[in-house]
């Protein structure tokens, strides 16, 4: 067979048979198999963490979907901590795996390495807040029983909002200009609702009403994850559309 017609499967085996390696770049039909499995863990970890929020709150005689945050599910003392501290790590565990996905996408356009390096810090620190530093229930905190889990709860989740501003900030530059407009709006929603929700903190400690607190911050949160799966179901699209590309253009086979 004329080397200029054979596929890129079979120049990738042959380069296999002389000893050579694929070049930079190169990934066999496998690895783009796999990246599209990644990939399409951006739309699985969004619908697994919506599904988790509602299942573990359905668990708690009392606690107020609209009123009370998600943090509170997992606080220490609190009756669904054993239930939500694992399911949410597996979301982590998605969310990383989602954001290897888009690395190995990239190819060489740095916006998008930059977006996963944003995705996975921030489920990083959301591991950590949620294994090593939860906070308290409101009557604890109320009552003077805080400790430095709480200051670092809130430290590590500010931390992993300007993660996910990061992640969107250069994700907006990446699929033309209708998914830059969409970016940049979710971003306003993640800073107006992460600033309501901030401002009922103190409430939430000297444990009054905080009404929509839970609220506000839910918008914040399923508008990130909406995002998230918009931006899987566009690299997705993408390696369809041009299957042994790399969404930069550059081909996986050339």
């Amino acid at each position: 067979m004329d080397e200029t017609s054979s596929t890129p499967t079979e120049r990738i085996m042959s380069a296999d048979r002389e000893g050579h390696h694929p070049i930079h770049g190169q990934l066999r039909p496998s690895g783009r198999m796999v990246r599209k499995v990644l990939l399409a863990l951006g739309i699985v970890g969004p619908l697994f963490y919506v599904a988790t929020d509602i299942l573990v709150a359905t668990r708690w005689e009392g606690y107020s979907y609209t009123d009370q945050t998600v943090s509170e599910l997992f606080a220490i003392g609190a009756p669904t901590r054993p239930l939500a501290v694992p399911l949410m790590l597996t979301y982590g565990m998605l969310a990383i795996a989602f954001g290897l996905g888009i690395w190995i996408s990239a190819g060489e356009k740095r916006a998008l390495r930059v977006v996963a390096v944003g995705l996975i810090g921030k489920e990083v620190l959301g591991s950590v807040a949620t294994l090593f530093a939860p906070i308290h229930l409101r009557e604890a905190l109320a009552a003077g029983e805080g400790t430095a889990t709480d200051t670092w709860h809130g430290i590590l989740t500010f931390g992993g909002a300007l993660c996910y501003l990061l992640a969107m900030g250069f994700g907006a530059t990446a699929f033309g200009k209708r998914f830059r407009l969409y970016s940049i709006a979710t971003m306003l929603i993640l800073v107006v609702f992460g600033v309501l929700t901030g401002l009922d903190q103190p409430q939430l400690e000297a444990n009054l009403p905080t009404p929509w607190m839970g609220l506000w911050e839910r918008i914040d949160i399923f508008a990130t994850m909406l995002w998230i799966a918009v931006l899987a179901i566009a690299l997705l699209r993408a390696q369809v559309q041009r299957p042994q590309d790399n969404p930069d253009g550059s081909s996986d086979s050339e």
